[in-house]
């Protein structure tokens, strides 16, 4: 089973968020789209989050009519900040008999070399990237287990 996981503090979930987890259940041939809360995402102030269960409720009642679509709230009970690499390790490890990727869009593939470890998440993940408007298209053979699920439409 392979799990496609969307990462966001979603502060709120909006049509954009939906959109792009939508368009990668729908296209990619995942399994599952799981949206992951994130409490504390290291790269974002903490303060200007709302409580972490009102926006896990409120991903739950955006996509509780998509059954292709999950909300996790796992990076609840591992330690703060989050780390994408640090959850998918511990998502491995619990739950060997299924194979996580990432889901981002592309202003976070512009990004990624902030992240911990990104070379790691670069080099063992699949990683869908939704390219929105406005994100210049990357150059896939550099990212060779990068899929781009729709390119930028500038």
């Amino acid at each position: 089973m392979k799990i496609g996981l969307f990462f966001g503090s979603f502060n709120p979930i909006h049509i954009g968020h939906l959109i792009i987890a939508d368009y990668i259940a729908l296209y990619t041939g995942l399994s599952e789209v799981w949206m992951v809360v994130s409490p504390h995402n290291p790269l974002k102030p903490k303060t200007s989050l709302a409580k972490d269960h009102d926006r896990l409720h409120l991903v739950k009642i955006a996509i509780e009519d998509n059954p292709g679509l999950k909300v996790s709230n796992i990076e609840f009970s591992l330690p703060k900040p989050s780390f994408t690499i640090d959850t998918l390790t511990y998502l491995r490890e619990k739950h060997p008999e299924k194979q996580f990727c990432l889901i981002m869009g592309g202003d976070n593939l512009e990004s990624i070399h902030k992240w911990k470890n990104y070379e790691k998440l670069l080099r063992d993940f699949d990683i869908f990237v939704y390219n929105r408007k406005g994100y210049k298209d990357f150059d896939p053979t550099l990212l060779s287990r990068v899929t781009f699920c729709r390119r930028s439409l500038d």
